[in-house]
């Protein structure tokens, strides 16, 4: 499975300097289509996006992206508890549980 990158040219910058091959480059007229042809790639188990650029989905498709599986969808620049419930859904695991809680 592969880490893939969706977003602008400015966005995917760090994560291609990280070393991931996979980039989508999008703007907010093709964002959509770009989505779904990431999101129909059977070798990516991760797919990031910028938080910020999800409004650039419509509402039906902003609900299947949310809820994916295969790939995963994480938001960067979003809300830490998003990322958690997404790693805990991906793994089943809640890996930011302490003892105490």
């Amino acid at each position: 499975m592969e880490i893939a990158v969706i977003g602008s040219d400015e966005f995917v910058l760090g994560f291609r300097l990280a070393g991931i091959r996979r980039v989508f480059v999008a703007n907010s007229e093709n964002y959509q289509e770009k989505m779904l042809e990431a999101m129909s790639q059977p070798t990516i188990g991760i797919l990031a996006v910028d938080a910020k650029d999800l409004d650039n989905l419509s509402h039906q498709l902003r609900l299947k992206v949310m809820d994916s599986i295969q790939p995963v969808i994480v938001p960067v620049g979003g809300d830490d508890g998003d990322l958690r419930e997404k790693v805990k859904r991906a793994i089943g695991v809640d890996l930011y549980k302490t003892e105490d809680a």
